[in-house]
């Protein structure tokens, strides 16, 4: 599970367990962008995201930080982290989960179709999230790649799509950052060790 993490909450969190849950997974990875092609910059330096993630990862068990896309001095782009995950973990099968917004936004990743070739798309949605709102490229992507059984998918190596109903938080870090900024955090939106870091670093502040 990818993203900036800037910071990481507990829709990050909660959403991630309840997928990996779902999926019956042993380890779900957190995978932190450097600089994100899709965006200038993030409001934390990488140093303090990796840090955040660490800490929430010291807590549960499940989740495991993958670091890798935090050390490249480049834009991070799925489809190199993904390549390298595959080299070192053939036998694996892999899942990359996303959410909506983002899968709307698939087929204008660098390289997307290879990236199909080397896992499963697993999609977050929102209960009652109507599928006629997506545009006709992606409607052809899911055409051709979704997949509606758990059990089916993992019969496959790569390539398919499926769509997960996350009853889990609805937060944005976009929020949570202005909420900081204006003294104003609300208490159901970040774990208290990452409140308490943000504080302490002073981060997310003029």
């Amino acid at each position: 599970m990818g993203g900036t993490f800037d910071p990481i909450h507990n829709g990050h969190i909660e959403t991630a367990k309840e997928t990996a849950k779902w999926l019956n997974v042993e380890q779900l990875f957190l995978l932190p962008a450097h600089i994100p092609p899709h965006k200038s910059s993030t409001t934390a330096n990488a140093l303090h995201r990796e840090k955040m993630v660490s800490i929430i990862c010291q807590q549960q068990p499940l989740f495991q930080l993958d670091n890798r896309e935090l050390k490249r001095k480049t834009s991070s782009y799925t489809v190199t982290s993904l390549q390298e995950i595959k080299q070192e973990q053939p036998e694996s099968i892999l899942f990359f989960i996303i959410g909506m917004d983002s899968f709307l936004n698939f087929t204008s990743w660098h390289q997307w179709r290879t990236i199909m070739s080397l896992c499963h798309i697993v999609v977050n949605i929102r209960p009652g999230y109507e599928l006629n709102k997506i545009n006709t490229v992606t409607q052809k992507l899911l055409k051709d790649h979704r997949i509606h059984s758990l059990t089916d998918i993992k019969q496959q190596e790569a390539g398919g799509i499926i769509f997960h109903q996350n009853q889990s938080l609805n937060i944005s870090s976009s929020e949570i950052r202005k909420h900081l900024l204006d003294n104003k955090p609300k208490n159901n939106h970040l774990p208290e060790c990452i409140h308490n870091y943000i504080i302490q670093e002073n981060l997310y502040q003029e």
